[in-house]
């Protein structure tokens, strides 16, 4: 099986990298040679995300899967407190990621490029590489907007505040989502020190599209299986959409507990209007003792402080619901997950998942269970 094969591949590298540190190279546990810096304070880079997943379903009208989840490159060239130019392609999925010219100063950064829309913490904030699961959550996947072509302005200079501002037209860098989008998310940390961080958040976003048609959908937290549980088919006649996000997380110590609500609300001409909703509550123990980081209202990946790497479990429930009665019956679905990470070193990670899914949609009722694994290369 492919997977296996990554990972005994992986873990044979793991194996000899003390013994090539101990002859002067670099270390493949440790930090990794990927940015060059100048003596004028410019520094040149690359970020990296690849991903390989497997895939078990204990219902047969479901396809195991093992493959490539994600082929994440990215350069940059940044002087940081001035500007940064970047460019990044996913090539497994055969999507442009953030491309940016940013501009920073003592008004805050001015961003003009492709970036990711404002609502939807765990998908507009967390990057790729530092998802304590294997997916997102499903009220994020399922109403998160992607990314677009836009101009946007953030500020971090008042204490325990961040704000972000963004206007974004004329679609993305694949010709899509064509329209229009105002968007904006703030944060505030009235607990933020080195034991603790409380962060609460509050985004929204209002859209205006060419094309008058929308789907929401979203998969069962499994992204190896093209299958869609909830749905609401295709709803026409669309005028604008809003979305709502708030956010609550709370981290002490190895300790962090993280929840999301998310709405939509879609304003039609000639038909009824159409809402939906959904949330998740989460909870992650590093069993090692370790912490994540938090940088620019966001929680990044840890860092282990031994040489074997550092041990996280976690368990998430997961709704959503795209019933609304007299316009759309998309379904309700909800999600058990437990997690166990394995972080080996400063640019490895293991990941298994477990989910219980329960999906209803017009009176059918499916509750697929879902065994997963990822081996992950990220820097």
């Amino acid at each position: 099986m492919r997977f296996e094969r990554v990972c005994l591949g992986a873990l044979s590298l793991l194996a000899v990298s003390p013994a090539w540190a101990a002859d002067g190279g670099y270390s493949l546990l440790g930090d990794w040679p990927v940015k060059v810096v100048s003596e004028s304070g410019i520094e040149a880079g690359l970020r990296g995300n690849w991903s390989y997943d497997y895939a078990r379903f204990d219902d047969a009208s479901f396809v195991d899967d093992d493959a490539w989840r994600r082929q994440e490159l990215s350069a940059y060239v940044r002087k940081p407190g001035v500007f940064e130019l970047a460019l990044g392609y996913d090539f497994r999925n055969e999507v442009w990621l953030d491309n940016f010219v940013r501009i920073s100063g003592a008004g805050g950064d001015l961003r003009i490029g492709q970036f990711k829309t404002p609502v939807g913490y765990e998908e507009s904030a967390v990057g790729t590489a530092a998802t304590t699961f294997m997916e997102r959550a499903m009220p994020v996947t399922a109403f998160y907007a992607g990314r677009r072509l836009g101009v946007d302005w953030t500020y971090e200079k008042v204490p325990n505040w961040y704000f972000n501002l963004a206007v974004q037209a004329g679609g993305d860098l694949l010709g899509d989502n064509q329209g229009r989008t105002l968007g904006g998310r703030v944060v505030f940390n009235p607990i933020k020190d080195d034991t603790q961080i409380l962060h609460l958040g509050l985004s929204a976003s209002n859209e205006k599209r060419e094309d008058d048609t929308l789907r929401v959908q979203v998969r069962p937290e499994a992204f190896l299986t093209t299958r869609r549980l909830v749905d609401t088919g295709a709803l026409n006649r669309i005028e604008g959409i809003g979305r709502l996000g708030l956010e609550a997380i709370w981290q002490r110590g190895p300790l962090l507990l993280q929840s999301e609500y998310l709405r939509i609300g879609i304003d039609r001409y000639g038909a009824p209007d159409y809402s939906a909703d959904g949330y998740y509550l989460a909870a992650s123990w590093v069993l090692t003792g370790e912490k994540r980081s938090y940088k620019s209202a966001a929680f990044g990946n840890l860092k282990p402080s031994r040489d074997w790497g550092a041990v996280e479990l976690a368990a998430r429930y997961s709704h959503v619901d795209l019933d609304d009665a007299g316009v759309a019956l998309g379904g309700r679905q909800s999600n058990w997950t437990v997690g166990a990470n394995w972080y080996i070193g400063q640019h490895f990670k293991l990941q298994f998942n477990y989910v219980w899914t329960d999906a209803r949609r017009r009176g059918v009722e499916l509750d697929p269970e879902i065994a997963q694994l990822r081996a992950q290369i990220y820097f």
